[in-house]
């Protein structure tokens, strides 16, 4: 048979610089996935951009050629004209980026956004691209397609934007679809849904499938072949039957070894001592009114609906939950960013004997301390760092801000962050279209922590880093935890990231908390059936282990779908209920 792409020695490059992809060489067959795997800066992007000619201009494809086999007949891509090409992308070759804030426009509804690729490539009027994207929007895990169809991409979190992302590429029903980190901003229910809505694709029409990733349990679900590469080459490739189950080259075995897992066996928690408090979350209701458009009326959302939590001081408490769960908005108003309901409140505890703060009602001058002491790692990092601004100036403008330290101070206070989340000091002088994703989490994980914070929020902090990257973030993290008594409220989809590092897990859903418990307690005796869902939907890198997508679908349907006694509706949920010590479950007596 003759492979749909053929990628033969491809060789790109920046000026006079060496290559960053050197004698890259791969086939990819009709309705089969190819898995490209690799640290965060490794090349794995720029080869499959070069695919579809949408390199960064100062790029140089040195040397090399790209075969596309499709329904035309084979087809060099270098040498077509790009009038030619434009029929190619988003028709027969279409991409999900991996970030959706910056690929979609800020300008239009997300529903006019993927409709246009119908209208442009399948000719179909308003009424029947809208039908066709409504029916997309509902595969991809959109609770309310017709709200999402409305939507601008600001209005929706970044596992939202992310699924409106994968339905443009793939509502076309494209013979390639190159996927870069495509379920990164997902949670892992909806992951497990995208990865069989694509299996499901490739059934229907042979479509083919580029999975650019840094999670092997992703790869074990989805690929056949698997191509590992490594600053710019390729270090081993294979089947995924061998380079999963026998790892021949030293990077590929430390690439399993950084890969985050739920021990098999329960790990003895830290003590949990509930009296030194160093942020309390009361009743907390958060409400939004969204913009219906022409003459209807405005809908109300409720982002999150009587949270409680607490989170102890040197501890770290997790919240997870799917995209749209209400995760995110509570970090925002722990922070003060959001203001809560009438009847909610959030407190903040200094320490050293000192009276609580109210974070919604404090000075200015009580405010300013408080932000020296809370920060916030984003979920987005391309849109937390200006773009404006180069790396030095965005990691020493909080201490500027504050007044702490001389220029030269700050400068090595910037220095002494880079290298403490895995980077050069010589970064100081680039701005942030310089680096990879991964690469500006790390930034934002840097900049949080020049204040030296007593309370992290970090928000899916994890979620772009490749494995070992992420391994060396998780330790960082845990190191400065217990040396410096720094306190962590993490939000995370990744079940194995919060297994590692939380003290204490809260799982949400629909706005609510819908059990918390200790890890040791939540993953080996889990009993509401979406935490049983998000533990089953947990990939896993062992072809042997598939996700079992029967229980995930019964755990992460509508709350109106549940086992009698967890069901409820929006408007009435049972109350949270202590199970056992420790243990609460929201459930009906």
């Amino acid at each position: 048979m003759t492979p749909l792409l053929q990628v033969d020695a491809l060789k790109i490059g920046f000026g006079t610089a060496p290559a960053v992809v050197e004698d890259v060489s791969f086939d990819v067959m009709p309705g089969e996935t190819l898995a490209l795997v690799g640290e965060s800066g490794s090349g794995k992007t720029l080869t499959c951009r070069s695919v579809l000619r949408i390199l960064p201009e100062a790029a140089q494809l040195r040397s090399g050629s790209i075969r596309f086999d499709g329904t035309n007949g084979p087809q060099d891509l270098f040498n077509l004209s790009e009038r030619a090409m434009r029929k190619i992308r988003g028709d027969r070759i279409s991409m999900i980026f991996q970030e959706p804030m910056r690929s979609l426009s800020p300008l239009h509804r997300l529903g006019n956004q993927v409709a246009e690729v119908l209208r442009l490539h399948r000719n179909m009027n308003r009424a029947q691209s809208k039908k066709v994207v409504l029916e997309q929007f509902d595969r991809v895990g959109f609770v309310d397609p017709e709200r999402a169809w409305r939507s601008y991409p600001f209005e929706m979190s970044g596992g939202m934007r992310q699924r409106a992302m994968i339905a443009m590429a793939m509502v076309a029903k494209p013979e390639l679809l190159i996927a870069d980190e495509p379920t990164t901003a997902l949670d892992v229910t909806t992951q497990a849904q995208v990865l069989g809505l694509i299996n499901e694709l490739q059934r229907e029409t042979g479509m083919a499938v580029i999975l650019v990733t840094h999670d092997l349990g992703v790869v074990a679900n989805m690929a056949q072949k698997v191509v590992v590469m490594n600053k710019g080459r390729v270090m081993e490739s294979g089947s995924a039957a061998d380079v999963l189950g026998s790892p021949a080259h030293g990077y590929t075995q430390k690439l399993f070894n950084a890969a985050p897992m739920i021990p098999e066996v329960a790990t003895p928690a830290r003590a949990m001592e509930h009296d030194d408090i160093i942020m309390d979350l009361r009743n907390v209701t958060k409400t939004f009114t969204m913009r219906a458009g022409g003459w209807r009326k405005p809908v109300t959302v409720t982002a999150c609906k009587d949270v409680n939590l607490q989170v102890v001081r040197g501890k770290t408490l997790a919240v997870v939950g799917e995209s749209g769960s209400g995760k995110t908005t509570c970090a925002r108003v722990a922070l003060g960013a959001e203001v809560p309901d009438e009847g909610g409140e959030v407190l903040f505890y200094p320490g050293d004997g000192a009276d609580p703060l109210p974070v919604h009602g404090m000075t200015p001058m009580q405010r300013t301390a408080f932000q020296r002491q809370a920060q916030m790692v984003f979920q987005d990092p391309y849109s937390s760092l200006s773009p404006r601004m180069r790396i030095g100036a965005t990691l020493t403008e909080p201490l500027d801000i504050h007044g702490i330290g001389t220029r030269a101070e700050r400068r090595e206070k910037a220095e002494e962050m880079l290298g403490w989340v895995g980077l050069n000091p010589e970064m100081l002088k680039r701005y942030p279209h310089a680096f990879s994703g991964g690469q500006r989490q790390r930034l934002s994980i840097a900049r949080a922590l020049t204040l030296d914070p007593k309370l992290l929020i970090c928000d899916e902090p994890t979620s772009a880093l490749d494995v070992s990257v992420q391994d060396q973030i998780l330790s960082l993290l845990e190191d400065i935890r217990d040396r410096a008594d720094l306190s962590y409220l993490f939000i995370s989809h990744d079940l194995a990231v919060v297994a590692r590092i939380a003290d204490e897990v809260a799982v949400m859903r629909a706005g609510v908390i819908v059990e918390q418990a200790p890890p040791d307690t939540l993953f080996y005796n889990p009993q509401h059936p979406y935490t049983q869902a998000l533990i089953a939907a947990q990939p896993e890198p062992d072809i042997s282990r598939p996700i079992d997508l029967d229980l995930v679908a019964k755990g992460a349907g509508a709350p109106t779908t549940w086992p009698e006694m967890f069901r409820f509706d929006a408007l009435e949920a049972p109350a949270l209920r202590e199970l056992e010590p420790g243990h609460l479950v929201r459930c009906h007596a």
